[in-house]
């Protein structure tokens, strides 16, 4: 099944929440940002994480990592992309996490009903027919979350690049009761 590159224009209408009453949703956003600095303190952190963890995971909204995993700022690195896959961006991301930030743990999440086990590599396609170029980066789309956080694994454990890759370990989370699955690597 495909899914389509071009989506219709949304209409700009106000949003109203909890931090403001109207305006686009950035605007909201920013005057939530302004709500949250009256209260900031400079927490003196450094930016090596304290439990030298980086966590890979979906960008999807319904998964609230930090939450989730019993986490409070500064405790990891978080990297997050569409599907949670480890791609070039993510191992560039866990070198410079590791090499200079000290972390010697990954962990990736995957999740289930993620949005990337409905669309093809055919979405490339339609996207270079819309605009008239094709993208450099590969869509990364699947169709069993398990095996891909196994390929995930393997990506990180054979990369050149890192430093540790002894304590890499893959999960899937279940988006209806909030668990995670631990994944083992294949034999």
């Amino acid at each position: 099944m495909s899914t389509s590159a071009h989506s219709p224009a949304e209409p700009s209408v106000p949003v109203t929440g909890r931090a403001g009453t109207g305006g686009t949703v950035t605007d909201r956003l920013v005057e939530a940002n302004v709500e949250y600095a009256c209260e900031f303190s400079d927490p003196g952190m450094d930016a090596k994480p304290v439990l030298r963890v980086a966590v890979v995971a979906c960008m999807d909204a319904r998964l609230d990592l930090h939450k989730a995993l019993g986490l409070a700022l500064g405790d990891c690195h978080t990297i997050r992309n569409a599907g949670g896959v480890v791609t070039d961006d993510v191992i560039r991301s866990l070198t410079i996490s590791q090499r200079a930030l000290g972390t010697r743990s990954v962990i990736l999440i995957h999740h289930t009903n993620c949005g990337m086990e409905s669309i093809t590599e055919e979405f490339r396609q339609e996207l270079e027919g819309e605009v008239g170029q094709r993208p450099v980066w590969a869509v990364e789309a699947y169709s069993d979350a398990d095996q891909d956080v196994r390929q995930s694994m393997q990506r990180v454990r054979t990369s050149p690049f890192l430093l540790h890759s002894d304590d890499v370990r893959g999960f899937v989370f279940d988006v209806t009761t909030g668990l995670l699955r631990e994944i083992f690597p294949a034999s």
